[in-house]
């Protein structure tokens, strides 16, 4: 198990690969999305999601950059980068990061309801403070 995680140099493939193409797709889609959520966030008008929303763009911009090159690195066959436990870390980074931004969202996340100003009735006919 450690061996297979360990190794050094898994062995190259090629860029034809369905793996490789997935892998180097849902990369660039991270990429994409980046500018995606930059543009989304400045068009929100709910400043509490615009707070909380702040590290999606440049988490989504690393993570895909990342995933870049180490899928590059697999491909290219560049030893100690192209290790299988680099995939571990950066999947289990991204799952944390998910979880712990849709954690943080639920609980910190709200909106400010309109207040309904309730007219009353007798008002117009209570006393009335003294002007100076």
């Amino acid at each position: 198990m450690f061996s297979y995680l360990f190794w050094p140099n898994p062995g190259t493939t090629s860029y034809s690969n369905p793996k490789v193409v997935a892998v180097l797709f849902i990369c660039g889609a991270m990429l994409v999305a980046s500018s995606l959520i930059k543009r989304w966030r400045l068009k929100q008008g709910n400043p509490v999601t615009k707070r909380l929303s702040k590290s999606w763009a440049t988490a989504s911009l690393w993570f895909g950059v990342v995933g870049l090159v180490l899928a590059v690195s697999r491909v290219e066959g560049i030893q100690f980068i192209a290790m299988r436990l680099w995939w571990l870390v950066w999947g289990v980074g991204l799952l944390l990061y998910v979880a712990l931004q849709i954690r943080i969202f639920r609980a910190r996340h709200y909106e400010i309801l309109p207040q309904d100003t309730s007219s009353d009735p007798r008002a117009k006919y209570l006393p009335k403070q003294k002007k100076r």
